[in-house]
């Protein structure tokens, strides 16, 4: 995000002033790159209890996953979504953000499989990827889905919600999967 922040505007002093102005593209990168820098604290707090957490991993088409983390519960690909003082309401299918239906729920979807596909091939076994919407500053986040398809949680649970979860993975298991995760050559084909 930083790389695209600074060719989006080369210049700091205006750089800078970018990020104050309401609809600068740069205010937007801006306000994802806090959100996953937040989030990624977050995750990072999960190492003592045997997670090991991966970040803006690049996919050789250029696009990235913003967080992997992959621990005794599994593997768990997490979108970081800033949505600075709005209400976020999630239901059955959906995300809206002040009303205003997003995507982010087909796109975490998305991801998954296609972390789980590439990981699965690298790893020589079926790696299931559940993915995962942290909401960073939000207002209000209402979730209204019992058994949802894609985990929707405030920033400040994520580390509590993912160490809670029933363990599935041993820690042979967890090893080899972040061994794959964390060479470079898995995101490349």
């Amino acid at each position: 995000m930083r790389r695209k922040i600074h060719e989006l505007q080369p210049n700091p002093v205006l750089r800078l002033l970018d990020r104050w102005r309401p609809s600068s593209e740069i205010r937007s990168w801006s306000d994802g790159l806090t959100g996953e820098r937040i989030t990624g604290k977050r995750l990072d707090s999960l190492r003592s209890r045997g997670w090991f957490t991966l970040h803006a991993i690049q996919w050789a088409s250029g696009a990235d996953i913003d967080h992997l983390a992959i621990g005794p519960a599994g593997v768990f690909s997490i979108n970081s979504k800033r949505h600075r003082g709005k209400s976020v309401w999630y239901g059955d299918a959906a995300i809206t953000v002040n009303g205003t239906v997003q995507r982010h729920i087909a796109v975490s979807q998305s991801e998954a499989r296609r972390v789980s596909r590439t990981l699965s091939r690298c790893c020589g076994i079926d790696v299931p990827v559940r993915p995962v919407i942290s909401v960073v500053h939000a207002a209000k986040l209402t979730v209204k889905n019992a058994a949802p398809p894609v985990l929707v949680v405030a920033v400040e649970d994520l580390d509590r919600m993912l160490s809670g979860l029933t363990p599935t993975l041993e820690p042979a298991q967890v090893a080899h999967i972040y061994g794959a995760a964390r060479d470079a050559r898995t995101w490349a084909a």
